[in-house]
């Protein structure tokens, strides 16, 4: 897909390159104002991930447990991964125009690190 796609809040799947084994995890998208807003707050946790976009930046204040924090970039690579406690303001991530949340260790487990390219496939409906 070339460009940026214009991503509407909804479901999707989120797949991970073959350095982290072809893994697959089903995601949230969250592309509205309102939407990203909300984000997970007053949640005690996530299945899988939420996709905000655009952001560059996140805080944890409400929330009620600490996510990793994915930067990505337009081409959806990863630029960084910060694990933030509830309470937390992260700093807005140069050349950033996605962020995705997920519960704390998770990003480890699937393999995440700095130059890993994302694939993401929404739900149709």
């Amino acid at each position: 897909m070339t460009g940026t796609p214009r991503w509407r809040d909804g479901r999707g799947t989120l797949h991970l390159g073959e350095e982290s084994g072809g893994v697959t995890i089903p995601l949230e998208i969250a592309a509205s104002y309102r939407a990203r807003t909300r984000g997970l707050l007053k949640r005690d946790g996530v299945e899988g991930a939420m996709l905000l976009t655009p952001a560059a930046s996140v805080h944890t204040f409400r929330m009620r447990f600490a996510i990793d924090v994915v930067y990505l970039d337009r081409a959806l690579r990863v630029l960084a991964v910060r694990t933030m406690r509830p309470g937390r303001m992260g700093a807005p991530r140069p050349r950033a125009r996605h962020v995705l949340e997920a519960e704390a260790g998770a990003a480890a487990r699937w393999g995440l690190r700095p130059g890993a390219v994302l694939r993401i496939e929404p739900t149709a409906g």
